[in-house]
Parts: C-alpha cells; structure tokens; sequence
C-alpha cells in the first residue's frame, strides 16, 4: 500500500521551496490583475520580484475582520470585497458562508480545497465509504471533505450535524470504513451507539478538525478501535496542514507557503518561536496573499518520520488577537509591537494586564541587554503615548519569556 498521496510530499524541501516561490510571483500578479482588493493592497509592487521568502515578508498582511470589512462596505456591489477573481457563475458552483458573515466561493476544479490529502493521511483509500458528518448548511465544510473524499475515489454518506440516533442507524447499516467530522460528535455517536447495544465494527479511521481533539479523547476513541487524525482547514484557505501516522505535529500542505509571524506585525519569527500563522495560498480564483488566520503555532524542526519532507507546524495554540481592554481603551498586540520597533535594543516584549476590577495595572517585559540609564523611562513613554494609558516597564533577560505566542497576558482577577 502506498504511503503518500503523491510525489509532491517526498520533494527534496529545495525542490518544493523552488516550485513554490516560481509560482509565487505569478499568483501575486494574478491577484493585482483580477482581484480589486489587492490591486488596491498590493499597488505598487512589483510581481516579479517576488521570488523570496524575505520579499514576501515585506507585502502587508491582511487578516480576517479586513476580509470581512470590504465585504461588508462593498456589499452592494459585490458579496467577495473585491478577493474573488470572478463572479458568479459555471466557474463558482456554490457561495458559502462563515460567521461574521463572511461568504467564500466555491470553485469547480476537482478537491478546490486540497483535502484529499488529508484524507488519504488519515488512512483512507479508494473504494470506500466515508460517513460525513460536517455540516452542508450554510458553511463549506461538509463539501470541502467531500470533495477531496470525491478526488480520493470514495463514496461519501453526507451526514451532516445532528440526528444521532440515525447516524448510529446509518453506520450500522451501511458500514462505512470511517468518520469525517468533529471529534465532539463522533464521540457522541459513539456513545449513543454503546447505548443501544450497537455495534460499529467497521469504523477504524477518522479524520478530525474544527476543534481541539486533546490526547484523552484520542486514547478514547482508540480504545474503541478508531484512530483519529487532525487537519487544519479553514475556509478561506482550504487545507494548511495534516496528521500522519507519526504523530509530530502537522505537516504542511503542499499548495500553499506558510510563515509564522510576531502577533500585530508582519515579521517572521525565528524556527520554532511561537507566532500567528499566515498563509499564502496558490489559489488563482481566490488568492489570498499574506492572509492572517488570527490563528498561532510554531514550526518543528526536522522533517516527519513518515518521510513527507514537507515543513510541520505544532496545530493550533491559540488565537493570535489578544487585543483586550484597559481601563476603557483596547490595547491590541500592534501597539506593543510599535513600541519595540522604535527600541533596536528590544528583543521581544509581553504586555501584562493585572489587577481588579476598575484598577488596571500594566507592565511591559522587555528582553534586552540594555542597561542604561533612562532605558525604562524612554519605553515607559513611548508606551503612554501609544496607548493613552501609564505602563510599567521591567527588563528581562533574552530568552527569559514564555514562547506561547502571548504579546499581550490579561491575568487580572475577575472573581
């Protein structure tokens, strides 16, 4: 049995790395060309010398409540804000939509949204029958896994949410080979079939997402014969990483170039500090570019064991807005970060919110070697005149702060 999807996941990382950033300045310049919205984001620059890491780094990034406000202001005209690079039509067979609402378009090319790959990872094959249980009211994700199910070559029982008495009736009358949904409700279907004596021999795959799926509830459903795999997807995106059998991290997909960066900047962090994902997808009809998914994690060093050369990211580890209010004012990660650019000799920084209620207190941790006098005081200014609001300012030792992503710890008391 064949152990990977295909080719592309053994490349030599130089290979890969060479294809994408060849692809990178085309996808730029079909973005200025077609979609509004980054004509008007990436004016100016030029595509073609995009070939870098580090010059892609120098694009804006333009995260999801950005997304969400062109659409709301272009509404009139059009549903996508300006994102999409066509309209509506034979080209996108269905629009979906996401809280806020944002809506995304869906596109006709076979798996839109990569997720075949994920699926095969997760032990699948083709010939046979996936019960799906995400949902295909309103959100994309119960088309996106079947149609990467659909590219997989395997049938697809299109669940959705809810009913479990009927899905335990369905599972055990069609016997699918596994599950694709959340791992809440799978093990809901679980019990509720342990409940009527009913037994689900044939389901020993699953594969996970749209929330946290922690190791007790992988031991539990392992000790009743399935063993679970995650994906991170979004909807904006489609797939950005997968779990293999060896169980380090997720592994990138192959389709899209992910950067980690300092939450309320655009600048790379070092390999293996905690930071906010940011993804640039090869998406023609929706090319997102620099596109923050709010979300934080961390690259792995080294490549899996599985032999995927690819790079792996530690899943999900938080929402990268920390923004919080103090005293009246929201504070947000940017404003700490546009202290630390004005002060070389800062290394990182992590605003802390204590106190009581009505009695806010904050303090600024810096990481540096400077020692001078009048150090904390030029920072404690800066801070005020960022933020309207009296900081406190320690020095801390390089590498002393926790590597969790955290620009901004509300650790106030709210008993």
């Amino acid at each position: 049995m064949n152990t990977f999807y295909d080719a592309l996941e053994t490349r030599t990382p130089q290979e890969r790395e060479a294809a994408l950033l060849a692809a990178l300045p085309q996808q730029i310049a079909n973005a200025q060309a077609n979609s509004p919205a980054f004509a008007e984001i990436l004016a100016g620059v030029d595509a073609a010398s995009i070939t870098t890491r580090a010059a892609l780094a120098q694009l804006p990034v333009t995260r999801k409540y950005q997304l969400l406000e062109r659409q709301q202001a272009q509404r009139a005209s059009t549903p996508f804000g300006g994102f999409a690079t066509h309209g509506f039509g034979k080209a996108m067979p269905r629009v979906f939509s996401s809280p806020g609402p944002i809506y995304e378009p869906d596109g006709q090319r076979e798996d839109y949204w990569r997720m075949a790959r994920a699926i095969y990872a997760a032990g699948f094959r083709p010939g046979e029958l996936i019960h799906n249980c995400f949902s295909y009211h309103f959100v994309p994700a119960g088309a996106m896994m079947e149609s990467g199910a659909h590219a997989l070559g395997c049938t697809v029982f299109p669940g959705g949410t809810g009913q479990t008495e009927q899905q335990v009736q369905a599972m055990a009358e069609l016997r699918p080979a596994g599950y694709i949904g959340t791992p809440s409700f799978l093990k809901l279907i679980l019990e509720k079939a342990q409940a009527q004596g009913v037994a689900l021999p044939s389901l020993t795959k699953a594969l996970l997402s749209g929330e946290a799926f922690p190791p007790s509830l992988r031991q539990w459903l392992q000790e009743r014969g399935v063993e679970g795999y995650q994906c991170y997807a979004t909807a904006d995106l489609g797939l950005i990483a997968y779990e293999t059998p060896a169980r380090e991290g997720l592994v990138v997909d192959e389709s899209v170039i992910v950067e980690i960066v300092r939450p309320g900047t655009g600048d790379p962090v070092p390999e293996g500090e905690v930071g906010e994902l940011v993804v640039t997808t090869l998406n023609p009809d929706y090319p997102l570019i620099r596109f923050g998914t709010g979300d934080l994690s961390a690259i792995l060093p080294g490549t899996c064991p599985t032999g995927r050369t690819n790079v792996r990211i530690r899943g999900w580890m938080g929402r990268a807005d920390q923004t919080t209010k103090v005293r009246g004012m929201f504070v947000h990660p940017g404003q700490v970060a546009e202290v630390v650019k004005r002060f070389p000799q800062i290394q990182r920084a992590r605003l802390i919110v204590t106190g009581e209620m009505a009695n806010d207190q904050m303090t600024l941790h810096v990481e540096t070697l400077e020692t001078a006098s009048g150090f904390v005081q030029l920072v404690q200014d800066a801070m005020r005149e960022i933020t309207k609001l009296r900081c406190e300012v320690q020095l801390r030792h390089p590498g002393s702060l926790a590597n969790d992503g955290k620009v901004i710890e509300d650790a106030r008391s709210y008993d």
